[in-house]
């Protein structure tokens, strides 16, 4: 009898610690921000609620996962905040691990739809498109399947999402470029990949009517991160508050195999994709293996990080309305770069993000597990330092999301056991980060974050 008790005790205790859990972790939109995880451990996507008020962070606990059709890497929120999107890619350990997956799932992107507790539903997932390549002496193109980077980027209009696409290779040793993935995004929130996409970038920094293979020497083109110039400016405290937007957009793609950034204007309904040529040459120089990409909410500057032996951040003027004159005598979105000296941080560069006002950039490194912070001039574009030039994160940081009334960033850690989400309150005067005191535990290898 007493041993009954006891069991009848400690089922109790865990009920009332759900019951707990339950309740301290309830998300209400008007009142709460929101994060979003996956898992590459567990394969699903998992959300958080932050207390706006002190910035505690609780899990919200999602009804059976969602499991994630594929490996989940880098992920996205739209601008309204209703909807999620991730890339998968493909993974026999996901069936192994979950049976009811059958294939290891697929290579695409995948959707899923906000709730008003904060917790995710799958709407759908869209396999990748494959690129069209023209081997020599062939007419006819080969279908070659893409293989996505770590990187995506959705519009201010949540119209279009665009996905950065490696060098790959077919199965008779042909090197493969790069290319852009575009998909268009529906009011229900599901992706159609838009007609022409992949985009394939220029084959070894040489534009192409005819997209071909790079050749068996092993250079080639690869998209490593990308980033959209915004139409929508922040409505308070930044630069471009009282000005108005363009109603045009530009994509800029860093190309790691042949060091430069590319720049496509993207048709508004068709969200094609159409080459921008730098004033010489098809892109402009980057430090070495550009690897991440970032372009500020007041579209003046790009910022693109430079991995070792570089470990530096070259910064660039878009020439647009803000920025004419000077060296720039037409809007026409092309990049001039910004001259003095190199902008120095931790090693290995990667991922990196410009606050929502426009005032600081951060950048992730990923060799050193730190975040480097740079104060930006608000006329030129350079970067200073700040007084505390770096700070740590966790071991293996991939990812960086800022909110957007910025008050919170977040890193994403998936090194060793870590497995957590660095937090860090900006100081608005300075744009320093304070440390929250503890890091946000979240289930096994995170490979990416966003917020809203």
């Amino acid at each position: 009898m007493r041993i009954r008790f006891a069991w009848i005790v400690a089922i109790l205790t865990v009920v009332a610690i759900g019951f707990l859990l339950a309740c301290s972790t309830k998300y209400t939109a008007s009142s709460n921000g929101l994060v979003i995880v996956p898992s590459q451990n567990l394969f699903v996507m998992s959300s958080f609620s932050i207390n706006l008020s002190n910035g505690d962070v609780s899990q919200i606990y999602n009804d059976n996962g969602p499991i994630t059709n594929g490996l989940p890497m880098s992920v996205v929120v739209d601008p309204a905040g209703e909807y999620a999107f991730v890339i998968v890619v493909q993974n026999p350990a996901i069936s192994v691990q979950i049976p009811s997956i059958t294939g290891g799932g697929v290579t695409g992107v995948e959707a899923y739809q906000i709730a008003s507790d904060g917790k995710l539903a799958n709407i759908t997932t869209v396999p990748f498109n494959p690129e069209s390549i023209y081997l020599p002496g062939s007419s006819t193109p080969e279908s070659v399947p893409v293989v996505p980077a770590n990187s995506l980027a959705i519009d201010s209009a949540g119209k279009f999402l665009f996905v950065a696409d490696i060098a790959t290779a077919d199965g008779f040793g042909n090197q493969i470029p790069g290319a852009v993935s575009v998909f268009s995004i529906s009011s229900s929130g599901t992706p159609t990949e838009v007609a022409g996409s992949p985009f394939v970038l220029p084959v070894n920094g040489n534009a192409s009517a005819t997209p071909g293979p790079c050749g068996s020497q092993g250079l080639c083109s690869s998209a490593s991160a990308l980033a959209v110039t915004p139409t929508v400016y922040p409505i308070l405290y930044s630069y471009c508050s009282a000005t108005t937007p363009p109603t045009t957009e530009n994509l800029y793609v860093t190309d790691a195999a042949n060091y430069i950034v590319l720049n496509y204007s993207v048709d508004q309904s068709a969200g094609t994709l159409t080459l921008v040529p730098a004033p010489t040459g098809i892109g402009v120089p980057t430090g070495t293996t550009p690897s991440g990409v970032a372009v500020d909410p007041c579209n003046r500057f790009v910022y693109v990080s430079n991995q070792t032996p570089d470990n530096t951040v070259s910064a660039y003027t878009i020439c647009n309305t803000i920025n004419l004159p000077g060296n720039c005598p037409v809007a026409d979105f092309r990049l001039h770069p910004v001259t003095g000296k190199l902008f120095l941080t931790g090693d290995d560069p990667g991922p990196l993000s410009v606050d929502a006002y426009g005032k600081f950039l951060y950048v992730v490194d990923t060799g050193s597990n730190q975040l480097s912070g740079f104060e930006i001039n608000p006329s030129s574009g350079s970067l200073s330092a700040f007084t505390q030039p770096a700070i740590s994160t966790g071991p293996g940081p991939n990812s960086i999301a800022i909110r957007s009334d910025d008050s919170w960033l977040f890193v994403a850690n998936d090194g060793g056991t870590a497995n957590t989400l660095s937090q860090y309150a900006i100081v608005p005067a300075t744009g320093g980060l304070l440390p929250a005191a503890q890091p946000v535990s979240t289930f096994n290898y995170p490979s990416g974050v966003a917020v809203k």
